[in-house]
């Protein structure tokens, strides 16, 4: 029946919420044939429909194949579309959660097409991203605002001299504790020099 396998993509991808599944290549091939073979009927039922111009159109027994044929082949580009429409937002939420850098066993069940939308994705967020003010702003380190400004931490190993962006020194000391501005720490606790305490 027309417009099963279309419908089974779909079906597929919701059981798979926020998670990739591998990508259907010999589904979405099968759906391809099919519109393409529901064109070529459409194609031929217009034809015999528009000979038969002494008829009224709509009395013509063929008009509602022709209906019938129409809207299948509708169905099924909206529903390809919305398969790759769903796994291109789920590939965007993940380049958000993991970095530029997917995970194998994501990468696995990515089409050759999904590989090369992620990277250029990855290009034009990382040329946005040095774009803002001067030094560029990374906007994947903090995914919800943060609920202070200033935020304790901890010194994990014996650093040496920090400067602040205010011109402040400060001697980091392994299991020394410090006050200090969110934004200058991000950096020092993403490499291991900082833990945050709550």
């Amino acid at each position: 029946m027309f417009g099963e396998k279309a419908c089974n993509l779909i079906k597929e991808l919701s059981r798979c919420e926020n998670v990739l599944p591998p990508y259907n290549t010999d589904m979405v091939k099968e759906v391809c044939a099919e519109i393409k073979q529901l064109d070529d009927l459409n194609r031929s039922n217009g034809a015999i429909v528009a000979s038969e111009s002494g008829l009224a159109v709509n009395s013509n027994p063929l008009y509602p194949t022709l209906r019938i044929g129409v809207t299948a082949l509708k169905r099924n580009v909206r529903c390809l579309i919305a398969y790759h429409h769903n796994r291109l937002r789920i590939l965007r939420t993940m380049r958000w959660e993991f970095g530029s850098v997917l995970p194998a066993d994501i990468k696995v069940n990515m089409s050759s097409e999904e590989v090369e939308w992620f990277c250029q994705y990855s290009r034009n967020l990382a040329k946005y991203m040095r774009s803002i003010g001067e030094d560029g702003l990374n906007l994947g380190l903090d995914l919800r605002p943060p609920k202070s400004l200033y935020i304790e931490v901890r010194c994990l190993v014996d650093y040496g001299k920090f400067e602040l962006s205010d011109g402040t020194v400060l001697l980091l000391k392994k299991d020394s504790r410090h006050y200090l501005p969110r934004t200058e720490c991000e950096e020092l606790i993403t490499k291991g020099i900082f833990q945050h305490i709550l």
